[in-house]
């Protein structure tokens, strides 16, 4: 078994398409609209199913807004260089929540960056990982 895909709920689908693909550096891998039940989705990530997961960003006609709840925490994005990429998000007019540093009691380097819609984004540093 493995992860295909992390679904959000976004309210304005060309916003978040554009932050995840010029803010995140993600693909968008595919898109399907469904006027018949009035939903729009489109699939992104840095590589497609099978060799990688994918978000699915899902646009429900007429609803621009959601309310995110407490249970959820965030998607994890793995970057060589958290201060390089939080520099590059604000320099594409993305928000960072938290600037990078290290782990509350520990040693990995990590930043939080914030979607359009209020999802939460954190940046692990891994040396071996391509850059945004």
């Amino acid at each position: 078994m493995r992860i295909l895909h992390t679904m959000l709920r976004v309210g304005d689908l060309q916003r978040s398409i554009d932050f995840y693909t010029k803010v995140l550096g993600m693909h968008l891998l595919r898109q399907s609209d469904n006027p018949e039940y009035q939903y729009t989705l489109a699939f992104l990530g840095y590589g497609s199913n099978p060799e990688h997961a994918e978000l699915e960003l899902t646009y429900n006609y007429g609803v621009e807004k959601y309310e995110l709840g407490t249970a959820y925490g965030h998607i994890a994005i793995a970057v060589p260089d958290v201060h390089a990429a939080c520099e590059s998000v604000k320099t594409r007019g993305g928000l960072v929540t938290r600037e990078a540093g290290p782990v509350k009691g520990g040693k990995t380097i990590i930043a939080f960056v914030q979607d359009p819609d209020g999802y939460k984004i954190e940046l692990i540093q891994r040396t071996s990982e391509v850059r945004l």
